[in-house]
Parts: structure tokens; sequence; C-alpha cells
């Protein structure tokens, strides 16, 4: 007799069985890969987490301090100092506070190709909601900086911004007599 199916109904059992054992083997085979991309990518965290990050961020982190430290320093009545130290200090402290981490981490190239490949094939995963605030936020920020500017463009800060401003630091540091030794790594 015929199935309407078209399985026998005597391996109907057998087909059952292939059926399921396929099934497994390829929900096994996508937990596999599913697996494999999270040790990657928590391999690739870990690596930009203690490489990039952290030593970026201390480094950011710490000449904020150091430049708030300074201002706090020099603001108080005991100190007799020329006005353009305690200035000196503020433009620095202030430039540092306009840095942004993205603005100075290193882009990760792969990373960039990897996501332009994936939002060529489908539009519709090209940025998520969070990310898509953040960047849409940032880009305000500029707008508004730039009106506060007087209309004059400005590009946001480089790894070379951050350097001559730790560099200006420890000169106006070493002029107070301070010692940037102590504090600057």
């Amino acid at each position: 007799m015929d199935s309407p199916w078209g399985e026998d109904p005597l391996y109907a059992p057998e087909a059952g069985w292939n059926k399921i054992s396929s099934e497994f083997t390829n929900a096994g085979y996508r937990e596999g890969i599913i697996a494999g991309k999270e040790a990657s990518l928590q391999e690739g965290f870990d690596m930009g987490f203690a490489n990039v990050g952290v030593p970026i961020g201390r480094e950011l982190g710490n000449l904020r301090g150091i430049a708030s430290a300074l201002v706090a320093y020099l603001s108080e009545d005991a100190h007799d100092l020329k006005l353009s130290e305690v200035e000196e200090a503020r433009a620095i402290s202030t430039s540092l506070s306009q840095i942004r981490f993205s603005d100075i981490a290193p882009g990760d190239l792969e990373a960039e190709q990897h996501a332009r490949e994936h939002i060529n094939d489908d539009p519709a995963i090209s940025q998520t909601e969070e990310l898509s605030q953040k960047r849409d936020m940032e880009i305000l920020e500029d707008m508004l900086s730039q009106l506060a500017a007087e209309g004059t463009p400005r590009t946001r800060p480089t790894r070379e911004d951050v350097a001559k401003l730790k560099e200006r630091l420890v000169l106006l540091s070493t002029r107070l007599t301070l010692g940037p030794g102590s504090f600057m790594h």
C-alpha cells in the first residue's frame, strides 16, 4: 500500500530515526559553531581589553586625575602663582575632559571589515539600537561644540593630542617644581 507521504510503512521507524538523527546532527553542528564563535569573541575581548582598553583608559584617566588635582592645588588661596599657570592647568584639564575613548583607541580593522560584510548581506542589522543612539549623541555633541566655538570646524582629538597634553602637563608640573617623575609614568 502506498503512503500519501511517500514512505513505505515497513520502513517508517527507520525513516523517523534517520530524520531525528539528522536533526540532532544539525543542531549539534549549530551549537558547535555558536560555541566556537563565543570562545573566539571572548578571546578577542580579553586581548582587546588587556592590550588596548585598559592601557589607554588608564593613561587617559591618570592624566585627567593629575590635571584636576593640579587645578585644585593651584586654585587654593595659599599659593602665590601666576594666573597663567592656573589658566594653563585649567586648559589642559578641559582639553582632557573632552577626549572620548573612541577618539584615541585604535580601530579594529578586522571587526570593521566583518561588520561591513554582514551589513552588505543584511541592511537590517547595520547597527544595534544602542550603537546608533551613541553615534547620534556624539554627532549632537560635536555640533554643539562647533556652535560654542562660533562655527569653527573642530576635529576630534587624537592620540597625538593626548601626547601633547601630557607633555604640557609635565612641563607645567616641572615649572611648579612638583616633579613629574613622581606621578607621570
